[in-house]
């Protein structure tokens, strides 16, 4: 009989996070499982230049630094690890933690899952560096259930480091929907650490978020969860902490998955006392027919200049220096250029650098040397153009660039295996519609339900504020695009946005969505709404399209827009 609760906790929200979460959250109470999460999109692409540069590389070498001073500590207290940072290499990261237990004289199994590699496969062209397929928790599941003390996999989704534990614990099978997908959305909560802890939190000025402590989840047979952390670490779990994650880099409704397609309209948070989160009433559907896999390539070389413009007559400095430009643009035209002018100065100001604006030039090319005549070109201004010509930074040699891209293939036909402790190997049974449907006969979709709209609030009087005073927000990004939730904390604030946060208002406040197609989702339970932006971010993070690649303050500039606010909010 399994424990009613099945305690798992997250150390790590990408590549690069808190060193010491690892060790911190091994001693800072109890736990069954610790999960860290180590890959995004450009992580992938990181990884897939360091495997060209060596191909035993391509994993998340910073899990071997923590691991050397936590191994013990884990097997000690009887805490299983599980995490992707076996990148674009499980199993050579397996191979040497298995060489680090040995070592150290620590009885650690090891295991891996494998199978999202799909870069062999022709379709992509030859110019894809990564190609992996965004598996589901079978493969974790059945290296658990094999007695793992570690299992490592490669691209899997974030939530699968949470759904493939709870389903080997409580001996979930893919028919179990709604189980899954609770667990998938404590998963998600749990996936980007201390953002659920009062990390980059809207609202941060009214607790202390200058150390949050790394948060955890107890799981329940139903896939009902709480949502917490350790006793006496900094930060702050509240119903509006976990809205704003739960907002995170999500679209519609419909949270598709490879183990299950969660239903966010039906999500209930409620507090459970303090720094404690009841996640309640989530539905499931099946799992859509395809995988999702993400596609990385190189993109060429991105070259950028930065001209200071000071005091007067920003404009028309800015004017000249483009008129100045433009016969060498012209000459050899850059596969893209783009300009920006951020008005960052003020008048009569006391400081020089506030009396300032930055003109951004940006070319982007193939051939790095079509940059680099462009730089040329800027450098010999430095006598011959405005008055109090600098640039922010001195030309460089540019930065190589990568392209994002998300494709398709059938679920049946991506072959996932767990690799276990033992040397043995299990197949993990195909995933997708198809092979749930065959377990659940009949199977369909949970109906839509109407997306009704509260009472709008009366009418009254009204005072120009930002969003911000009422609303919280959160932004990211899922390839090319970006989303933007927004939520606020009580129902007449509700009233409120829901009929007044129209995509028409968006576009208003957001100049820069103008050009691009915008969704709206309701999200009624969570009293929020969630913009997405397609194409606002380009190719993806790593092509570098915006001043923010990753929208990750679009949300943040949204709360700072001025707009009409009933005063009874205020």
């Amino acid at each position: 009989m399994p424990a009613p609760v099945l305690r798992i906790g997250n150390a790590s929200g990408f590549y690069g996070d808190r060193f010491d979460a690892l060790h911190e959250m091994l001693t800072g109470g109890p736990l069954d499982v610790l999960t860290g999460d180590y890959l995004a999109e450009l992580t992938m692409l990181i990884l897939g230049r360091d495997r060209l540069k060596n191909p035993y590389r391509g994993y998340a070498r910073t899990f071997l630094g923590q691991l050397e001073q936590s191994l013990g500590l884990a097997v000690e207290r009887g805490v299983t690890l599980v995490t992707n940072a076996g990148g674009l290499n499980p199993a050579g990261l397996a191979g040497r933690i298995g060489e680090l237990a040995d070592r150290l004289g620590i009885p650690a199994r090891v295991a891996h899952v494998t199978g999202d590699d799909l870069l062999e496969d022709q379709r992509w062209g030859e110019d894809v560096l990564t190609a992996n397929a965004y598996l589901g928790g079978g493969g974790i599941a059945a290296c658990l259930r094999a007695g793992a003390d570690v299992v490592v996999t490669g691209r899997v989704t974030d939530a699968a480091l949470v759904t493939g534990p709870a389903a080997a614990h409580f001996g979930w099978g893919a028919g179990d929907l709604d189980a899954l997908a609770g667990a998938v959305v404590a998963g998600h909560i749990l996936e980007c650490g201390t953002q659920a802890t009062g990390g980059n939190y809207a609202f941060f000025g009214e607790h202390d978020v200058r150390h949050p402590g790394f948060p955890l989840a107890e799981i329940h047979a139903d896939g009902s969860a709480v949502i917490t952390k350790h006793p006496g670490t900094g930060g702050v779990v509240d119903v509006s902490t976990v809205t704003a994650q739960l907002l995170y880099e999500t679209a519609g409704a419909r949270y598709l998955g490879p183990d299950v397609t969660a239903r966010l309209d039906t999500v209930r948070l409620t507090p459970d006392g303090p720094d404690r989160v009841r996640v309640s009433g989530v539905r499931g559907e099946a799992p859509p027919a395809s995988l999702k896999v993400g596609l990385t390539r190189p993109g060429g070389w991105r070259h950028e200049v930065v001209f200071v413009l000071t005091g007067l007559d920003i404009e028309a400095k800015a004017r000249l220096v483009r008129d100045q430009l433009d016969g060498v643009l012209a000459a050899r035209r850059p596969a893209g250029v783009r300009w920006t002018l951020a008005r960052t100065d003020r008048a009569d100001a006391p400081v020089q650098e506030e009396a300032s604006a930055l003109l951004r030039l940006v070319v982007r090319d193939r051939d790095p040397e079509v940059g680099r005549a462009v730089e040329a070109a800027c450098v010999e201004l430095a006598l011959a153009s405005y008055p109090g010509f600098h640039v922010a930074t001195p030309p460089g040699k540019g930065t190589q660039y990568g392209v994002f891209e998300a494709a398709y293939v059938d679920a049946g036909a991506v072959t996932q295996m767990a690799m276990l402790a033992d040397g043995g190997r299990v197949v993990v049974p195909g995933s997708g519609a198809a092979a749930v449907r065959e377990l659940v006969p009949g199977l369909g979709l949970v109906p839509e339900p109407e997306t009704v709209l509260p009472e709008p609030l009366p009418a009254g009087r009204t005072r120009r504020a930002p969003l911000g005073l009422v609303a919280g927000a959160r932004s990211g990004d899922k390839g090319g695009s970006a989303n933007v939730g927004v939520w606020v904390r009580d129902e007449s604030a509700w009233r409120w946005l829901a009929h007044e946060l129209t995509v028409e208002r968006f576009r208003q406040l957001l100049p820069e969505t103008a050009g691009f197609a915008v969704e709206r989702h309701v999200l009624p339970n969570l009293r929020a709404l969630n913009f997405v932006v397609d194409g606002l971010l380009g190719e993806g993070v790593a092509s570098q399209a915006r001043f923010d690649p990753q929208a990750k303050a679009v949300g943040e500039w949204l709360r700072a827009r001025h707009l009409e606010i009933p005063e009874v909010l205020l």
